[in-house]
């Protein structure tokens, strides 16, 4: 039973990935520690990740996965509290866990592994947690006191653990952006990053008919580039290449689509047209690409058909711009929604990067998803909550 009256030694804002690994880690250290959670359920977020399985970490996790306005500021707490330091909870707490492409690591069998391991970890440690608890202010420093609609809470030190405006079905909240703000911080603009994109030409155009077809393709924006599968939707285009390259791309940004991304195109045409004069060129796109793409396309690229010996050296030119660099412009993305992240937040230079304490209230921490810092896919947002948690929750005094 939560004791109102008790003034704790730190007070964590949100039961989330960061949250719980914040609070276990202080109250392992010995701290009096409330977790105060809006919902009923801590670490929803978590058990929805990763298809309900949770891709908890990266293997190849750096400080170059992440965007931030500094993009030193991740280095310390990666360095706290790394990915192997993550994974080798999950394996001491008896977690089956498996690696696919690019070092992600996921549970073998569900994201609630994950949650029961840090409740786990906070129950053991004497972690006090009080659900249904909805922030209204904080005010004060050190003591702090918090409004909520249980009645007023105090605290030597608060950390903000509220995360960002991914899933507003699961009540997401601006609430720790704004007593940052109160406090004197600056907030990074935010939008949604990690999230599909929507075009005209397939919501209401030529490319309709091609949504549920995947592919492996490269696709750049402002100097970036990621090469890995496109989904195409009934809206737009989804797909880790999108998700990933959504987080560079601005409104108004044109996208560039590479539909060989492991050939040079031009050789690949010309080999075509050596080996094989009098096949068409639709034949030939369709032994690369699936038969509803090559038939959407052609018409959209102005691409005529007939045997490949006979093309002339501009429609080549033309078809191998076309299959390089093929030029979409999104009209917007998909949102808050489906998003998986938020890009933007409370700005890393008002905040240590070794303890997460901020240098304008001290005993006020951040960690997680709230501050200005975004993984790119993969199990780096996961990694940047567990260490930024381990690093706030190491230095709480």
């Amino acid at each position: 039973m939560v004791n109102k009256k008790q003034m704790y030694d730190v007070i964590v804002i949100g039961a989330g990935a960061a949250g719980m690994m914040c609070a276990a880690t202080a109250a392992e250290r010995g701290k009096k520690v409330l977790m105060i959670e809006q919902s009923k359920k801590p670490g929803r977020k978590i058990l929805m990740s990763g298809g309900g399985r949770c891709n908890f970490t990266n293997l190849y996790t750096t400080h170059e996965n992440f965007l931030c306005s500094n993009p030193h500021f991740v280095k310390s707490a990666l360095s706290q509290f790394n990915q192997w330091d993550f994974q080798a909870l999950v394996i001491e707490a008896g977690i089956n866990w498996h690696e696919r492409e690019h070092g992600q690591l996921f549970c073998d069998d569900t994201a609630a592994d994950i949650v029961k391991l840090l409740l786990d970890r906070c129950d053991k440690s004497g972690v006090e947690l009080l659900k249904n608890c909805t922030l209204e202010n904080v005010s004060g420093q050190q003591p702090f006191v918090l409004d909520t609609n249980q009645g007023q809470l105090n605290a030597k030190s608060v950390v903000i653990a509220t995360g960002g405006l991914t899933v507003p079905s699961m009540d997401s909240t601006d609430i720790g952006h704004r007593i940052f703000r109160q406090y004197g911080h600056k907030v990074i603009p935010l939008r949604p990053a990690l999230v599909p994109f929507i075009l005209q030409e397939v919501s209401n155009g030529p490319l309709k008919i091609l949504a549920g077809i995947s592919l492996p393709v490269a696709i750049s924006c402002n100097k970036k580039s990621f090469s890995e599968a496109l989904l195409f939707t009934h809206k737009g285009i989804s797909g880790p290449s999108v998700l990933q390259i959504s987080n560079y791309w601005n409104k108004g940004d044109s996208i560039s689509i590479d539909l060989l991304p492991d050939e040079n195109a031009a050789d690949w045409l010309m080999n075509a047209r050596e080996t094989h004069p009098n096949r068409m060129i639709s034949t030939q796109l369709a032994k690369q690409f699936p038969k509803r793409l090559v038939e959407a396309l052609m018409p959209l690229w102005k691409i005529s058909d007939g045997p490949l010996g006979q093309m002339k050296k501009q429609l080549q030119q033309q078809l191998i711009d076309c299959l390089q660099s093929w030029e979409l412009t999104p009209t917007g993305t998909e949102g808050y929604r489906t998003a998986e992240v938020t890009i933007g937040g409370v700005d890393t230079d008002g905040f240590s990067s070794k303890t997460m304490q901020s240098k304008k209230a001290p005993g006020l921490y951040v960690v997680g998803e709230v501050l200005d810092v975004t993984g790119h896919l993969g199990g780096f947002n996961f990694q940047w909550a567990w260490s930024s948690g381990y690093a706030a929750g190491m230095a709480i005094k």
